[in-house]
């Protein structure tokens, strides 16, 4: 085979690789943003049942049909969004065109069959529900009557006692004393049939021996009122049992989450791990070929001097554009990840890119290379990639956080500092850095590991200035823009606690391209 046709077959197969390596990043960003979708709906099925069951627990006790059927419509509700999940479930199943390259990770065996228990599950909680509605139904119905008769039994009582009183004779008192403590134990205490046949067979002797039209009246209505309590404690009974595995159902299905979750993160770290392992073999294989073709291009004495040097120089041409390439495509899916990062909790790209150019500006006047800055600025993206972990129901909340949701939301950076810790790519180690120490404060007062000073990094120092900045500027779901007097007298304020010195100095120095970058980028809505 001659040496021109080696350096076109060569060359085509470059083109070919650096294709394979877009679509590589492609499934990369795309598989992440499905698992981040799939671990939110496992959650949010889960968070329907929990609601569920406390509608379930609560509905126990209420005292009117009424108040049944408004938590009956309110059950409804969050079965069909329920329903609605599950639906969104079977959609996913559906073969697109990522499903050639990769599979759904719900098809994974362990998590297929946990959903298949958490939708099982959801059915029982449905039964449970309209068996205690019935139920409940049923004992206000009895509830009713039982408050109807009651007053009747004790008035009669009363009646008894002032005649067996008047009569003075201490065998009716004594019989008329069972009948008191029995009336007690079934109204207030046992509640049960044995000690509702008592309390009849007391008044069945007393009548006996008392044998007057009040007697056998108290008789009768003790009848309904014995038999009503009774009922009651029954549907009580009944509705604790269920009331009990509806909480062991749930119980169940927070572990199946958990395990679903913990199954979904190692899935999407094997994933990732193998595909930087591809990217990293395509790589070799293309050095590999461009090496065999240098030789090649050395040993064919058929080419002339100028031949050479111009094959070579195409060759080194496109080394530099594949190299260009592949530097260009980490940017873009570092960015990428990042923008996926702030949009999880309604913030824009816009966001990132002012923070990027911010960090650049801070890092450059602080005395760091064009190279370093240009790095810090590809990296600083990805300051709050940790997001993803977090809840919507915690990210997104639109007002203060409780302590146990802003444990939840501190725990972010150290999140984005696991995910990406592992590589030793410049860049990634960079955004690492970054990821995890821009939340440390100068004085030692920030997290997650409360450093303080110069021993937190100055990528961490610098993003986290510029991070504040725009944040403090913009609109979130739990507040509006601050105006910019405001800001600055915070950074005045802060300087030396929050913020290093030197950095809030340079800030106030060149306020002017500050203001420049962030009126460039501002949002569009």
């Amino acid at each position: 085979m001659s040496i021109k046709k080696i350096i076109k077959i060569s060359f085509i197969l470059i083109l070919f690789i650096i294709a394979i390596i877009g679509i590589i990043n492609t499934i990369i960003i795309y598989q992440i943003k499905e698992n981040n979708l799939t671990k939110q709906s496992i959650t949010n099925l889960v968070f329907m049942q929990e609601r569920m069951n406390e509608l379930l627990k609560d509905m126990i006790n209420l005292d009117s049909i009424d108040k049944l059927d408004k938590y009956k419509d309110d059950f409804t509700k969050y079965e069909l969004e329920f329903e609605k999940i599950q639906d969104a479930f079977k959609e996913q199943d559906k073969n697109d065109l990522i499903d050639f390259f990769i599979s759904d990770i719900q098809k994974n065996e362990i998590i297929a069959i946990k959903l298949a228990l958490l939708f099982e599950s959801e059915q029982e909680i449905e039964k449970a529900f309209d068996t205690i509605y019935s139920l409940q139904e049923n004992k206000i119905e009895i509830i009713d009557e039982f408050n109807r008769n009651y007053p009747i039994e004790n008035e009669l009582r009363l009646k008894l006692n002032h005649e067996i009183s008047e009569r003075k004779d201490f065998n009716l008192s004594q019989l008329f004393g069972d009948v008191k403590y029995y009336s007690k134990e079934v109204l207030y205490q046992k509640r049960d049939k044995e000690t509702f046949d008592k309390w009849l067979g007391k008044i069945q002797l007393l009548k006996n021996s008392l044998n007057i039209i009040d007697t056998q009246k108290y008789l009768e209505i003790v009848t309904k009122v014995g038999s009503d309590v009774v009922k009651i404690k029954n549907i009580e009974d009944q509705e604790f049992d269920i009331r009990n595995k509806s909480f062991n159902i749930i119980n169940l299905n927070k572990t199946y989450s958990s395990e679903m979750e913990d199954k979904i993160e190692k899935l999407s770290s094997d994933f990732i791990n193998i595909t930087y392992f591809s990217i990293l073999s395509l790589l070799v294989i293309v050095i590999s070929f461009l090496m065999i073709l240098a030789y090649k291009v050395y040993k064919n004495v058929g080419l002339s001097v100028d031949e050479i040097e111009t094959k070579v120089e195409d060759g080194l041409t496109e080394i530099t554009n594949l190299n260009h390439e592949i530097e260009n495509t980490q940017k873009e899916v570092v960015f990428t990840m990042g923008a996926i990062g702030e949009s999880r909790s309604k913030e824009t790209g816009n966001h990132v890119k002012r923070v990027a150019e911010y960090s650049k500006l801070l890092a450059l006047y602080y005395g760091l290379d064009e190279k370093e800055a240009e790095m810090l600025k590809q990296a600083s993206p990805m300051h709050d990639i940790g997001k993803v972990a977090i809840p919507d129901a915690v990210l997104n909340k639109p007002g203060r956080f409780d302590e146990a949701e802003r444990e939840i939301m501190n725990t972010h950076a150290a999140l984005g500092y696991e995910m990406l810790k592992h590589s030793n790519r410049p860049l990634l180690k960079t955004a690492a850095i970054v990821a995890n120490e821009h939340h440390e404060k100068w004085d030692g007062s920030g997290y997650p590991k409360g450093l303080s000073g110069e021993n937190i990094h100055i990528y961490g120092r610098i993003t986290a200035l510029a991070d504040v900045f725009d944040a403090l500027g913009s609109d979130r779901v739990y507040k509006q823009a601050w105006n910019d007097e405001k800001i600055f007298n915070l950074f005045k304020e802060e300087r030396a606690k929050h913020f290093d010195p030197k950095l809030v100095d340079i800030f106030f120095e060149h306020l002017d391209e500050f203001l420049k970058i962030r009126e460039t980028f501002k949002d569009k809505f």
